[in-house]
């Protein structure tokens, strides 16, 4: 008679593995039934264990996950479980119809783990470079409490804050870097091509040339029998400035000379304030305790001096005071900020209030961005003016001496 493998469920939710012979497989699941376990999954040990040879090791590399793909599968995720479908069966959906493949193997691990036995969370910190700490703690609350499903509603709302964050301090980024790299581009490209020709011709002509024209051709000079030195050293730069921000120090002097550069550092504190609250005021209405929830928002800070404020925070409260003292005195917070999360503390009400705070500077980070793309603007576009028309004026100032002399 075959032997089978099977995994199920007690009527106590318990699970339960093993191996049951009969004649056929129905004739297993018949005989399973009657001792009141309920079967997940059946195979013929045979088959079993040439499947798991064959089976995949599952998703390699540790590739991160797009937050976009990962706000519309919470999404889904909170509305397959609303609609009360079971969570196996929504793993499933969810994995096979996921467009990024990595992502797509992961939640198909899920839920084979789930399918074995293994808690939602437990699952989803296997994977912790897809689902962070703060993910996989606030299923795990959810699963405690029984609310999955808003657990993971309140998941989507701010994983699509964060990623509409991120997008509006990227697009105040962009815009500066695109028109500098467009306008180096540019003033190269006349330096390497067109400037020569011009200080040919003024070779030829014999004629003193002013002091523009002198400079742009020296830097024309330099640009044809140098300019691979210049990309050597910049990559260097990159590589060094990029390996010496991985380090401890590097981090913490860079994100200060960040906070602290104008306009730019203070759309990043408004980022980082945003955050800070969106983040806590999630994980404490989800149930998760006020020291766990300061460790996972000072993991996902974005910045090396915040993320030490909220440490030094959490550590204050571990001794017994409140968050808004220790808060003030690290001197990274606004005041009005510190001043809002007291009321909060004194009225019992710390999640309401932080979520106020983080959509007032949600709004604040946008308004920001709006000017400074505003201002940004003709400051740039002056910019290219000056350099380009600057060039073209050095140029031809010898052909207008060069006139004024033949009249």
């Amino acid at each position: 008679m075959p032997t089978f493998a099977y995994s199920g469920r007690t009527r106590a939710g318990q699970a339960v593995t093993g191996e049951r012979v009969a004649d056929t497989m129905d004739a297993a699941v018949a005989a399973l039934r009657r001792e009141q376990i309920m079967v997940t999954r059946i195979d013929p040990t045979k088959a079993a264990k040439v499947a798991k040879a064959a089976k995949p090791a599952g998703p390699k590399g540790g590739k991160s996950v797009p937050a976009k793909n990962l706000a519309i599968f919470t999404r889904q995720f909170s509305v397959m479980i609303d609609a009360g479908l079971p969570l196996v069966q929504c793993l499933e959906i969810l994995g096979k119809q996921e467009p990024h493949k990595n992502f797509s193997a992961v939640i198909l691990k899920v839920r084979e783990d789930v399918e074995s036995g293994a808690a939602l969370a437990d699952a989803m910190k296997k994977h912790p470079k897809t689902f962070d700490p703060l993910f996989s703690n606030m299923i795990a609350a959810g699963e405690a409490g029984g609310i999955l499903d808003t657990i993971l509603k309140r998941l989507a709302v701010y994983i699509e804050k964060n990623v509409k964050l991120k997008s509006e301090v990227k697009s105040a980024m962009i815009y500066p870097v695109a028109v500098i790299v467009i306008a180096g581009v540019v003033v190269a490209a006349i330096l390497w091509k067109v400037i020569p020709t011009f200080a040919n011709l003024f070779a030829g002509l014999g004629a003193q040339l002013p002091m523009p024209t002198r400079v742009v051709i020296a830097a024309s000079d330099m640009l044809v029998s140098y300019g691979w030195i210049g990309i050597i050293i910049l990559g260097l730069l990159g590589y060094a400035l990029k390996n010496y921000y991985a380090t401890n120090n590097g981090r913490h002097m860079i994100d200060a000379v960040l906070l602290k550069t104008p306009i730019l550092g203070g759309i990043l504190r408004k980022v980082a304030v945003a955050r800070f609250c969106r983040t806590l005021s999630t994980l404490l209405a989800s149930g998760v305790p006020i020291l766990d929830g300061l460790d996972i928002t000072a993991k996902t800070a974005g910045n090396a001096i915040v993320e030490d404020a909220v440490m030094t925070t959490r550590s204050s409260i571990e001794r017994g005071e409140t968050i808004s003292t220790p808060l003030r005195e690290t001197n990274v917070f606004p005041s009005m900020v510190v001043q809002m999360i007291n009321v909060g503390e004194t009225t019992g009400a710390l999640d309401a209030m932080l979520s106020k705070i983080a959509d007032f500077y949600e709004e604040e980070v946008d308004t920001a961005v709006a000017g400074l793309l505003t201002l940004m603007e003709p400051v740039m576009i002056a910019f290219l003016g000056v350099i380009v028309g600057g060039i073209v004026i050095a140029m031809y100032l010898p052909i207008f001496d060069l006139i004024s002399k033949l009249t």
